[in-house]
């Protein structure tokens, strides 16, 4: 026990000993540099949309940034698909020529068109102190461009091994002396120049440089995209590397992962959170109302296949609010079938707008062809301010959509639409490696307008909104919607996103690099600001009927209760909407005129009534007692569109009519009856087979008949005054036996079902 104490004294004596001579010895922490002492140096000779970007961030945390070479031609190759780039070293070469003596100062040197900052400059000055090298480079998983060299790169125990040479980050007269040994061509390629001076073990000690194998200042994405993820943090996003548990300031989207960064750029440093929602929606937006005159719209329409509901697209775009003679119209129709739909809006509208061209199925043109078109009448006149190019499955229920999307100010801008209660929409959030569809983290968020904002995406169709004057300079070349195999929308996302040239897409040689360019895409975004409309489906749309529309029921659900369900059909819940003119028979709207005249338009297309006799084969057994003129629902194929009505719009009606009665929403019998003086005027008393029947009247009395009606003996209570798309809704057995009344002139059609046989 005594031994166990003297020990533990000696102990920490010792201890006591090792913190004085420790503390002694250890030198003072260096004093973190101030934020002045930091510049950075970009190359950008174009102002690009990703160089607008990467401008936004670094004003964002206040970053002092020079930059090099602006208006200066290109000519350091075509680093996005090759070697190049050397431009940026000679023009850095020369910069530094003049901050040389400046030995306090830090230089960060990093790309800018594809490249954010996601911290500000007190943090990455703290933490290049900590990493206590004079220069430090970037650093990333993937060797560029001479794999042969990755054996002579060192051995590190973790994190990535090579370098890239988008981020540098040095003293100045360090990077002064790195840069000073560039004496090559602008083509020849910046990284491979850094890789072989950081490879010297001589250069590598004597410049004291290092890579950021960790990451905690650089983050490039290529080969790391599954590393990284967003970290929502109160006021502000950032990117966190899961690999090192690290929050790089720099983001940089080198390779194809420009489209990662896009994605990352919707929310980093601060363009949208859960706090704040979008902070960048209402930058540099345009005010029309300050506006002398509204901007000049030319609007393409293409009707690439059978679309329901053309007549309401047209009308919907017929009560856009924008001056209509603001409006040009350009119209690509590549159905026969929907002429007689065109004709007939441009015979009422011809003089509408300011003007109004069709191109039918007779140029046989092809999809891209007219795509193309229709943008270059945009692009070839100079007062075409906006091109709106929308497809006719696109139904816009916002009449304000032109205007709120030129008020967002971008150059190319699409509302977003979506498919009744699914999840397609008409934007991609991320696309696959092989260039397809593939879903991003937050695409459900926006499709469902969790998340509310304006979002840079890969890919848009449908519906979208380009300015005339980026048609005519950064995409003023022909053919955009003509690509590979890829079809028309695929094509224009890809060429507006990669901007490559005709001559680009060729293998370029060496001698050619000189006149190639970085790649500089144009952003394509997308706003759920507001509720815009939808898109319907055309995959199943027969066009074998008279009035195809009617059998939409299932596929635009919607749409087809907008155009044939009575627009107070709702009131009968809300305002109890309905009357009882005799017991226990209910009278309501259900359908719209449309709705009647259609139907109507329909059986009479199909010509075979019954003519009222008792011999029915329709029917089981081949004899109807009390029979009618009529045609049967399922003879024009409409029994199970019909049924769906009935269980849709009628079970509703008659829980709240019949109290504690729960209907199965069934009928055998369903049919459309026609009442003339000369065929069958009348129909004697009777009792139908049904648990409750409903009778809905198709056309007006005293417009298109006299006389007819409805007569229930019990009650000796008659209805001599049906309106038309009102539906009675009265027991069919036991109590309500009943009768027609005659049509004395004209015809009477009226639409039966026996319910719940």
């Amino acid at each position: 026990m005594e031994y166990f104490k003297f020990s533990l004294v000696l102990l920490s004596c010792w201890i006591k000993f090792a913190d004085s001579v420790f503390s002694a010895e250890a030198p003072p922490a260096p004093a973190l540099l101030p934020k002045e002492k930091l510049l950075v140096l970009t190359v950008a000779t174009e102002k690009t949309d990703g160089f607008l970007r990467f401008m936004q961030s670094a004003d964002y945390f206040n970053y002092t940034v020079k930059v090099l070479g602006m208006g200066e031609a290109w000519k350091g190759g075509d680093v996005g698909r090759s070697i190049g780039g050397g431009q940026k070293v000679r023009l850095l070469k020369e910069a530094m020529e003049a901050l040389a003596d400046q030995e306090d100062l830090v230089i960060l040197t990093v790309d800018s068109f594809d490249l954010i900052f996601a911290g500000g400059p007190e943090e990455i000055l703290r933490k290049f102190q900590q990493a206590n090298h004079k220069v430090l480079f970037a650093a990333e998983g993937l060797i560029w461009p001479d794999k042969r060299l990755a054996d002579k790169y060192p051995s590190v125990r973790s994190g990535k091994r090579f370098l890239n040479s988008g981020g540098i980050m040095g003293y100045a007269p360090y990077i002064n002396r790195i840069v000073s040994q560039w004496n090559l061509h602008d083509n020849d390629d910046d990284q491979l120049f850094y890789t072989k001076i950081y490879l010297d073990p001589l250069q590598r000690q004597s410049f004291n440089m290092t890579l950021d194998h960790r990451c905690q200042i650089f983050q490039n994405l290529n080969g790391a995209v599954d590393e990284v993820l967003l970290k929502f943090g109160t006021g502000r996003v950032r990117v966190r590397n899961t690999m090192y548990d690290s929050l790089p300031v720099v983001v940089h989207g080198n390779g194809n992962t420009k489209m990662y960064l896009n994605y990352l750029g919707n929310y980093v440093p601060n363009a949208w959170n859960y706090e704040h929602g979008c902070s960048h929606c209402d930058h540099e937006v345009v005010d029309l109302s300050l506006l002398k005159e509204y901007p000049n719209v030319l609007i393409g329409v293409f009707i690439e296949q059978p679309t329901p509901f053309l007549p309401e697209f047209f009308q919907r775009l017929l009560t856009l609010d924008y001056p209509k003679d603001k409006l040009r119209l350009f119209v690509h129709n590549n159905e026969v079938y929907h002429e007689k739909h065109i004709q007939r809006f441009w015979e009422d509208n011809k003089n509408v707008f300011g003007s109004f061209k069709v191109v039918g199925p007779e140029e046989n043109l092809s999809q891209g062809e007219a795509r193309n078109m229709g943008m270059d009448l945009c692009r070839e006149d100079a007062t075409c301010d906006y091109y709106f190019s929308i497809d006719s499955d696109v139904m816009l229920t916002n009449r304000q959509t032109v205007k709120l999307l030129i008020e967002q100010n971008r150059k190319i801008i699409g509302p977003l639409v979506t498919r009744h209660s699914k999840l397609w929409s008409n934007f991609w959030g991320a696309l696959s490696l092989d260039g397809y569809y593939a879903r991003s983290e937050d695409y459900v968020d926006i499709v469902q307008r969790k998340r509310v904002g304006v979002w840079n995406i890969p890919y848009m169709a449908h519906v979208y909104l380009v300015k005339g004057s980026v048609l005519r300079t950064e995409l003023k070349e022909r053919n955009y919607f003509v690509l590979e195999k890829l079809d028309p929308d695929m094509a224009l996302c890809r060429n507006a996103r990669e901007m490559t040239s005709h001559r680009e897409k060729d293998s370029p040689s060496p001698e050619s690099f000189h006149m190639l360019r970085p790649p500089k895409g144009v952003f394509m975004y997308l706003t759920n600001r507001h509720e815009f409309g939808r898109l319907i489906s055309t995959a199943n749309y027969n066009i074998s009927h008279y009035n195809n529309d009617l059998w939409q029921i299932f596929e635009n659900p919607v749409d087809w209760k907008e155009k044939y369900i009575h627009q107070n059909y709702t009131r009968i819940f809300t305002e109890n909407h309905m009357e009882e003119p005799c017991p226990d028979v209910f009278w309501f709207p259900v359908f719209t005129e449309r709705a009647c005249d259609e139907l109507v338009e329909e059986m009479e297309h199909y010509g075979s009534w019954s003519g009222g006799r008792h011999e029915d084969k329709r029917i089981a057994g081949g004899y109807e007692t009390v029979p009618t003129d009529d045609i049967h629902m399922k003879q024009i194929g409409f029994d199970k569109e019909w049924l769906h009505f009935i269980r849709e719009f009628i079970s509703p009606v008659t829980l709240k009519v019949f109290a504690g009665y729960y209907t199965k929403g069934y009928a055998v019998m369903n049919f459309v009856v026609k009442y003339t003086p000369d065929r069958q005027a009348y129909l004697r008393p009777h009792h139908d087979s049904s648990t409750f029947t409903i009778n809905i009247a198709l056309n007006n009395k005293d417009t298109d008949f006299q006389g007819g009606g409805c007569r229930f003996h019990r009650y000796n209570c008659s209805i001599e005054s049906p309106r038309k798309g009102w539906s009675f809704m009265h027991p069919g057995r036991l109590t309500h036996l009943h009768e027609g009344l005659p049509t004395t002139n004209g015809t009477r059609y009226i639409a039966v079902s026996f319910i719940d046989p």
